[in-house]
């Protein structure tokens, strides 16, 4: 174990922080529930934009920006969505020392503000659709937070999406929730549960929403991603209309969707442990470090030059050659576990006399002997297998905390535990949804995609059901 890491049995919470701090990730700031993200952090922010910026253009998204304070009177004009986030938004209410004539708004999420430019950009089908995604940042005055989980400010994407039909705005959420799980499983290595929101569950305005559901370590799931179907909701509100090719005005239908820091914190819960942060190799801003070892000054000369002669041509933003005199080997060994670089290069005097290298892998610890000849290519397939490595123990981890019950009484005893229950619930019935909450603190995750028809009685209220959902506790 890490110094100054409490470990996971002992509790969890506190580990999780201390892993976020020891590991230079992020700081609280001064404004309480915000913080600063640091470049640890934020590079692996840079390499999620990075991958997800490709997809987004690749399946035809353009990047656009639009301002962070919106009118107060545009929060308003959707009933649903106002009266959902009423209670996180932040207001502005003067500036430049006098009173405005209208609060303004700092966005929680930006329908309204780009709803209203929408109405000026759109006036016939030949001007649909519309693929938009913003990276910006978002404030929501949360009550209690963690850092990277849930924050007052924190920064995200989100696509705003118009459509001439209701069938076009379904097929653009269901490819976005499925791009999601596929960056969820292929980058992050955390496998995740797909599915639909319950209504009581689902973004205010929307008509449904999808998403994307992991579980932790400590057996509580993290809603890593959303996509919703707004249908004509905002298109009503600030009355975006067209005209259609036979000649008849319709209303706009519309997607919004969107991943934030949060995935962060669930790729740090899903892989890291009691020695500090593990990051999957793709999203590593820095996969590879090279630590030399040497007592004198003509071994540094030796060592480190050997090292910068085997890298030559090599990437310099994959891998960090650690010369620091004034840290001794162990203590930087230490550090970069504690950091959760993916591969460790040792390299000392009888290393370069023999041609060899040691490799130490974070996921398992496991140092082997390799030659300097062709090494790259030996440490990009490791790379990959541990990417491989780390998504394989999440999903047998996840699998193993997967249960089916039937019993209320019985998940009463074990949802304490954690883990996803696949359960039998009438989540078409607001009253059986309060009453899980309120017993259990936990909730229905999501109607997933791939669910079988099965008959049986809900849990709760004995109603006939026809299939199961998954739920569980969660952040």
């Amino acid at each position: 174990m890490a110094k100054g890491i409490t470990k996971r049995a002992d509790d969890y919470a506190q580990w999780y922080i201390d892993v976020v701090r020891k590991a230079e990730m992020a700081d609280h700031s001064p404004v309480k529930g915000c913080m600063v993200i640091k470049p640890t952090g934020y590079g692996i922010w840079e390499k999620i934009q990075a991958r997800l910026d490709r997809v987004f253009k690749e399946t035809g998204h353009v990047n656009a920006y639009f301002p962070m304070l919106i009118p107060e009177s545009f929060m308003k004009k959707e009933a649903e969505h106002v009266e959902g986030f009423a209670p996180e938004c932040a207001v502005v209410t003067h500036g430049g020392g006098k009173k405005l004539e209208e609060p303004l708004v700092i966005r929680p999420t930006s329908e309204t503000i780009i709803w209203d430019s929408y109405r000026t950009w759109i006036n016939s089908y030949r001007d649909l659709p519309i693929l938009i995604n913003q990276w910006a940042n978002v404030v929501r005055w949360e009550m209690r937070t963690r850092l990277f989980l849930r924050t007052t400010e924190f920064l995200w994407q989100e696509g705003h999406t118009a459509h001439a039909t209701y069938d076009e705005a379904e097929e653009e959420t269901l490819k976005m929730i499925k791009v999601y799980r596929d960056f969820a499983e292929d980058y992050l290595a955390m496998p995740v549960a797909v599915g639909r929101k319950t209504d009581a569950e689902k973004f205010a305005g929307a008509l449904h929403t999808y998403c994307i559901e992991g579980l932790m370590q400590d057996g509580k799931a993290l809603q890593a991603g959303t996509s919703h179907h707004l249908g004509e909701t905002f298109a009503r509100a600030f009355d975006v209309k067209f005209q259609d090719k036979d000649k008849e005005v319709k209303y706009v239908h519309a997607s919004s969707w969107g991943v934030s820091t949060r995935l962060i914190g669930g790729m740090i819960m899903t892989h890291s442990d009691d020695n500090g942060l593990v990051i999957p190799p793709k999203l590593a801003p820095l996969p590879v470090v090279i630590v030399p070892i040497y007592r004198n000054d003509e071994q540094r000369e030796l060592v480190v030059g050997k090292a910068e002669s085997m890298t030559e041509g090599w990437d310099p933003l994959f891998f960090k050659i650690d010369n620091r005199d004034h840290y001794k080997p162990g203590r930087k060994f230490n550090e970069w576990e504690l950091k959760g670089i993916p591969v460790r290069i040792e390299i000392g005097p009888r290393d370069v006399e023999s041609g060899t290298v040691v490799v130490a892998r974070r996921d398992t610890g496991e140092k082997v002997t390799l030659p300097m000849e062709g090494l790259l290519e030996k440490i990009e397939a490791l790379l990959e297998d541990i990417q491989a490595n780390l998504f394989k123990i999440a999903k047998e981890r996840t699998e193993k905390n997967t249960h089916t019950v039937d019993s209320y009484d019985e998940y009463k005893k074990r949802i304490g535990d954690g883990g996803f229950f696949q359960v039998f619930l009438d989540h078409d019935n607001p009253k059986v949804e309060e009453r899980l909450q309120s017993d259990t603190r936990s909730t229905i995750r999501c109607i997933p995609f791939d669910v079988e028809e099965e008959e049986g009685e809900c849990m709760i209220s004995g109603k006939p059901c026809h299939y199961r959902v998954i739920a569980a506790q969660s952040y």
